[in-house]
């Protein structure tokens, strides 16, 4: 049961990684195009292409240390 934990949350993983990508590429397009891109953001809907860079800040990223951690089983020592 435990491998079919770590296999979910692997793909998990690599979803959340694609869709991330996805949004960085949109939010590319878009400043390239001057097409809107909408998210919502405290309950308002905030149109990215319009916002400073400065506002703009990329999340932090994760070293793969963190990730392997992350993923580990509890109660393995990794």
């Amino acid at each position: 049961m435990s491998r079919r934990v770590n296999s979910h949350s692997r793909e998990t993983a690599d979803i959340s990684r694609a869709l991330r990508r996805a949004a960085k590429r949109a939010l590319e397009l878009g400043l390239q195009t001057g097409t809107p891109v909408y998210v919502m953001r405290n309950n308002k809907i905030l149109d990215l292409t319009k916002e400073p860079e400065a506002k703009r800040k990329p999340r932090a990223r994760r070293t793969s240390a963190q990730s392997v951690k992350r993923m580990s089983p509890k109660g393995s020592s990794k």
